[in-house]
């Protein structure tokens, strides 16, 4: 654990647990089905045919993983988006169901096409993903906006533009935090919805694409926006933020990596419960890579996601 974090500082977190102190979050965003196959490496490009070693579907996306981490840690999460009436619709409805995640409003379009993946998966635990992002309307005036004052956060990835624009907008003006997932986007994506943003988090490669670099200056950067907080995960690197006016850095937990498939949205969904416990966000960031570390070790994008006991024990265990 990092030095300047300990255990009282997440105490917050066992009233979570036990159900004390009631966490509600909401996600909005991108729910896909990926069909996942494990090989032992990855195409090296052209025409060409691998082996894989096994093959499996599961639900996936990355607000609907980070909905399902927050479901998994225990606290309680509603999953807003959008797909099809179709097969895949339907499955992963059913897979949200099952985790306990509140899919009232995860509406299913007649005449929309649900968002499908395909996931490769390396010996290393690395992947290549390609996604079809799925056909369906983007307004968003469906969504019940009274039901935002039950939150105690809202997270959004960046598939949704409207729909993440509206949902922060109604946040803001309830004074509950807001949560970007900067994943690879479009620049007015992120130009729109930074500025209703309080936590930013980026993946290297989206801050490298929409500021220029992905390197800890550029996090300053982007202070322009107004986010309380903007982020970088890097991996087995960490992650950066900058925040007040000053840089701040979390180093990874060292795991036995399996698969690194969702550890982003893990991420994401352990910080967008942890705000709205009322954690700091050094203890947030500290939480949140523990969450994301102990998913690696497990194969698919939501196999081994822990609750939020076995996540303070490891990182009890973990320097």
């Amino acid at each position: 654990m990092s030095a300047s974090v300990n255990i009282g500082d997440l105490s917050a977190l066992a009233d979570v647990a036990t159900r004390t102190k009631p966490v509600h979050v909401i996600c909005l965003g991108l729910s896909a089905l990926d069909q996942v196959w494990r090989v032992d490496r990855p195409f090296a490009g052209g025409s060409e045919k691998i082996k894989a070693i096994e093959y499996g579907t599961l639900g996936g996306g990355m607000a609907a993983n980070a909905s399902v981490a927050v479901a998994r840690l225990g606290a309680s999460v509603a999953f807003w988006g959008r797909a099809g009436n179709d097969a895949a619709g339907h499955e992963m409805k059913s897979a949200f169901t099952a985790e306990g995640v509140d899919v009232e409003n995860f509406r299913l379009f007649a005449d929309g096409r649900s968002s499908v993946s395909g996931v490769i998966v390396d010996s290393s635990g690395e992947r290549q993903i390609v996604n079809f992002r799925g056909l369906y309307p983007e307004e968003a005036d469906w969504l019940p906006l009274e039901a935002v004052s039950r939150a105690s956060s809202v997270l959004a990835d960046p598939r949704w533009v409207e729909g993440a624009a509206t949902l922060f907008r109604e946040a803001r003006a309830r004074g509950i935090p807001t949560v970007l997932d900067g994943d690879m986007a479009e620049p007015d994506v992120f130009e729109r919805l930074l500025p209703l943003t309080d936590h930013a988090i980026f993946s290297e490669p989206a801050l490298a694409a929409f500021a220029g670099s992905a390197d800890d200056k550029s996090l300053s950067a982007l202070a322009r926006f107004g986010c309380r907080v903007i982020a970088v995960t890097r991996g087995e690197g960490g992650v950066s933020w900058y925040e007040s006016g000053e840089l701040h850095r979390q180093a990874a937990y060292a795991v036995d990596v399996v698969d690194t498939t969702g550890a982003g949205d893990v991420f994401h969904g352990a910080y967008a419960l942890a705000i709205g416990a009322g954690l700091d966000v050094r203890a947030t960031m500290a939480f949140s890579a523990a969450a994301a570390a102990m998913k690696c070790r497990h194969a698919g994008g939501r196999n081994g996601i822990p609750d939020i006991n076995e996540c303070v024990v490891f990182m009890r265990t973990k320097p």
